[in-house]
């Protein structure tokens, strides 16, 4: 019986769609599989604004056959175990969560790569910066990068950015005049926002709304590569839950429910499992079976293990000056410098993002913030100019910090279901304290920053934010007792099982993960398409 297609990729994000765009256009059949609905851009914006709570997931409705975890309530979905919540959240529609994502495009650097050669911690890479390096270069034009580099990012580089660098705002201006006064230097943040027509799409024109939709899709999202597989010959269907993931010597089982319904069974030589380190790790944990009774490549007992975020230290202050918030992309500049050192054999090293909508992480969007104004303050003119002159002078930082990866943070399936009888993901998660003592850092020089520039009003939040990065569950490694994919990112033990996302990561430095996802899944193309013809 003639199998359904050449390879069948499971999740339509920005893993997914990169390899299916590249299958298709070198002839292979391809058919995608991606959990929830597509998008409409327009309703999408149209769902934003009408939205009175602005939070990343406001421009995308639920549909209860693919829910996904909400910052309003991400225990509706997740069931959580652990000493903390996990926090960070995700999509599932075609695109995935690049709808939703702030289009940070930084590379790991060196050291990311060798953590526990370096520093004695953590553990290394079964590749190299250098193996990856020509990989970042052809992912930054794959994507759409603009950028300038600088000593700071730490990240030789034998190809230039495809773009120039979206243009630094006033608020990195005068961050950069504080920090300079503290040795430190803010540069330009390399971003998949176009700052040109790029790949038939308009440059940023600075509507400040990168999460939760870009409106006119300056921002790169994955379903830039979906149009080009589709157009390749790829057929991707939507709405499509897939439950259970059968693989054998040269030939793939996928079984999955449109819109929830009655099971569907499609075959083909070689699967490719992209959806992100959570949904992978449930879907190959649900998939078990006679022939791979822990689930999909969990003989070890690996899946879903060593689940990573990069947890973030939120702290704001007001200026004595105005900084004017609120224009452009939500982030253009950071301080890199602080990303590696010595340091790191005791601490997690953090990484400073430069918030240009002010206050709106901590306290909510200006109109939020002018519903707790009024509230609790006088209103009328003399009360607006206050609230708006306090507007003005806002500034928020961010630290992504760097986690070791531990075993016992983890998913697994829980007892409780979803409205489609699909188990909800249970997690098991705690920081841990290498991570805890990179916030602390963290804090400690935000108040130096903030000091510098004069700032009053200093906050600090106590507990740590999700940075949205879901990392680890599905690692790499040369060992199959130690990880569960090879540095090919083919399932140990099966020639035709491909994992692919964040969830490969063994470690996670403090770059966002994106760009290092576009990268991998590029370099693994080749041994894709090789699966279909080897033994």
């Amino acid at each position: 019986m003639a199998n359904d297609a050449d390879v069948i990729i499971v999740g339509a994000g920005v893993a997914g769609a990169i390899v299916g765009a590249h299958l298709a256009e070198q002839g292979v059949k391809v058919l995608m599989l991606e959990a929830g609905p597509p998008v409409d851009r327009a309703k999408g914006v149209d769902d934003y604004r009408m939205n009175p709570i602005r939070v990343p997931e406001s421009a995308y409705p639920d549909v209860s056959y693919a829910p996904r975890p909400t910052v309003i309530a991400p225990n509706g979905y997740y069931v959580q175990k652990g000493v903390d919540d996990f926090k960070s959240t995700y999509e599932r529609r075609v695109g995935g969560s690049t709808w939703h994502w702030l289009g940070t495009a930084l590379r790991l650097m060196p050291n990311d790569f060798r953590l526990r050669s370096t520093y004695g911690v953590g553990v290394d890479w079964p590749i190299s910066y250098n193996d990856l390096e020509p990989w970042y270069g052809k992912a930054e034009k794959e994507i759409g990068v603009a950028g300038k580099d600088a000593p700071g990012l730490n990240a030789p580089r034998s190809t230039p950015y495809p773009m120039p660098p979206i243009p630094q705002s006033y608020m990195d201006e005068q961050v950069a005049k504080a920090a300079a006064k503290l040795g430190l230097s803010v540069d330009s943040t390399p971003q998949a926002r176009n700052s040109v027509q790029y790949q038939d799409r308009p440059p940023c024109c600075g509507n400040s709304s990168c999460i939760p939709i870009c409106p006119v899709g300056a921002k790169y999202d994955a379903t830039v590569h979906t149009s080009r597989a589709v157009q390749a010959g790829a057929t991707l269907i939507s709405s499509a839950v897939v439950t259970d993931v059968q693989v054998q010597p040269g030939r793939a089982t996928v079984t999955y429910r449109p819109s929830g319904g009655d099971p569907v069974t499609v075959t083909s030589t070689t699967v490719v499992l992209s959806a992100n380190a959570i949904e992978n790790a449930k879907l190959m944990l649900m998939s078990a079976s006679d022939a791979q009774p822990g689930g999909l490549g969990n003989a070890n007992d690996l899946v879903g293990r060593f689940l990573m975020d990069h947890p973030i230290q939120l702290s704001w202050a007001l200026t004595p000056a105005p900084t004017y918030p609120y224009r452009g992309p939500l982030s253009t500049s950071g301080i890199e410098s602080v990303r590696d050192g010595s340091f790191r054999s005791t601490r997690g090293a953090f990484r400073v993002e430069i918030q240009n909508p002010g206050w709106s992480f901590p306290m909510g969007d200006p109109t939020a913030q002018a519903n707790e104004w009024s509230a609790k303050e006088a209103i009328g003119a003399s009360g607006f100019d206050t609230f708006q002159n306090r507007l003005l002078r806002q500034v928020c930082f961010t630290g992504a910090t760097e986690q070791l990866p531990d075993p016992a943070n983890r998913v697994q399936l829980s007892n409780e279901t979803d409205a489609i009888g699909v188990p909800r993901p249970q997690l098991t998660y705690a920081p841990g304290a290498y991570s805890d003592a990179g916030r602390k850092e963290a804090r400690l020089l935000f108040t130096r920053i903030f000091r510098a520039m004069g700032a009053t009003e200093q906050q600090h939040r106590d507990a740590f934010e999700g940075a949205g990065h879901l990392m680890g569950t599905t690692r790499m490694g040369n060992d199959p007792k130690t990880s569960v994919v090879d540095k090919d990112l083919r399932l140990h033990g099966h020639r035709n099982c491909f994992v692919l996302g964040s969830g490969v990561f063994p470690s996670v430095g403090t770059a966002n993960p994106t760009l290092t996802i576009a990268a991998l899944s590029l370099r693994a193309v080749a041994p894709i398409r090789k699966s279909l013809t080897e033994g």
